[in-house]
């Protein structure tokens, strides 16, 4: 937390007319977004046609076990997918939960197939099934990669009570692998074709709380073709976020990838927390391609640190981003009708260092409320980086 002579300092920045924030590299230590100039959450800014234009690599129909699996996220996305962001082929699985049939896919099933790890599919029967969780999968961290693939059949739900999926390589009771727990490139978590459903991480303070439905510290960790509805973490407190997921650290400080997924997507669906309604991370980079991020919703009140009287929070409708170092890159997706009770209705994104950039490309994002507080110019988005955020081919308004 700042010094009171810090803030002093910061406070006189701000009546000299300079933009300032702060935020810290660690989940125990809290950001503050000043209350900066705001543009009117209903200003337009646009940098030309939200059309995607012509990709080398756009995304292939999501392959499972079984064939072709549903696809999530933003139809009309063009944006290049790396190989190192792709689906894995899981034709030749590890494990298998279920025997053919949905009860046979049980909780117990799911966590015992993540403790042991490798590439894991469903048998669960033809028809969409809803596993609902009663404790939460933990990958241990000997395991070299653990791949979830629901074949766009299977739901996994927390229930409305608890987080649904847990990776942490500072976790003594999953495994000590390293001496540099915080920097490793192992376990490989890729959930893939899969949806994540009322997740629920109230009350869980532990690394900072926040991830309702996924919480990922270390290694690697993405996302492909899934979805994830009505997950929910605490909905105050200055730093905690991530409704859906909440990542801290990943190995070489790589990117967590996001890839043809959707985080809400229709009202009443949406994540809700404190901060970051759908993503939140503490110097984490996050490459966004070809998704979906609406209904989402930051509900604390306060900002970070808190106000005076107020429990903090209220930043990042859909995305919640803070640290030094760190990038964010959305490409091919929309963002869109996703609220902060604070600032950044679609994006809040804090370097304290003032070394970070965002690039937003071929996206569009629209009706981003920010009640508190947005950068001028840059409708739904708070940014304090390097210059300005990178705007290409998108509509921002």
């Amino acid at each position: 937390m700042r010094s009171r002579r810090a803030l002093l300092v910061a406070a006189t920045l701000l009546a000299a007319g300079h933009l300032t924030g702060c935020g810290s590299a660690r989940p125990d230590r809290a950001a503050q977004p000043p209350p900066a100039p705001s543009a009117s959450p209903t200003s337009t800014a646009s940098t030309g046609p939200a059309t995607p234009g012509p990709s080398a690599s756009a995304s292939a129909t999501p392959r499972t076990a079984t064939g072709p699996a549903p696809r999530y996220g933003n139809p009309a996305g063009r944006a290049a997918v790396p190989a190192e962001a792709r689906a894995v082929d899981t034709g030749h699985p590890t494990r298998v939960v279920g025997r053919g049939t949905p009860a046979s896919c049980t909780s117990e099933a799911v966590v015992a197939a993540v403790a042991a790890g490798g590439v894991i599919t469903f048998s669960c029967g033809p028809d969409p099934v809803t596993i609902t969780m009663k404790a939460t999968a933990k990958v241990r961290n000997a395991s070299a990669r653990v791949v979830l693939d629901g074949g766009g059949r299977v739901t996994l739900s927390g229930g409305g009570k608890r987080r649904i999926l847990y990776q942490n390589t500072c976790d003594a009771a999953q495994g000590w692998t390293t001496s540099h727990c915080q920097d490793q490139a192992q376990p490989q978590l890729v959930v893939q074709n899969l949806t994540f459903a009322d997740g629920n991480s109230t009350g869980e303070r532990a690394e900072g709380g926040g991830g309702g439905a996924i919480f990922v510290r270390g290694g690697r960790f993405r996302v492909v073709n899934s979805r994830f509805v009505r997950n929910r973490c605490d909905e105050t407190g200055p730093d905690l976020g991530g409704a859906a997921v909440r990542v801290l650290d990943q190995g070489g400080d790589a990117p967590v990838y996001v890839v043809q997924s959707t985080f809400g997507g229709a009202a009443g669906q949406g994540g809700r927390c404190a901060n970051g309604g759908a993503l939140s991370s503490i110097g984490v980079s996050w490459v966004v391609l070809n998704s979906v991020l609406t209904h989402n919703s930051a509900v604390g009140r306060g900002a970070n640190p808190a106000r005076a009287g107020t429990p903090g929070g209220g930043s990042g409708g859909a995305i919640y981003t803070d640290g030094n170092r760190f990038t964010v890159h959305i490409a091919g997706s929309v963002i869109e009708e996703n609220h902060a009770a604070e600032g950044g209705g679609a994006v809040f994104f804090v370097s304290n260092d003032r070394s970070g950039t965002l690039r937003v490309e071929n996206s569009t994002l629209r009706h981003n409320v920010s009640t508190g507080f947005e950068t001028r110019g840059f409708p739904g988005i708070f940014f304090l980086g390097a210059g300005n955020p990178g705007v290409s081919a998108s509509t921002l308004r």
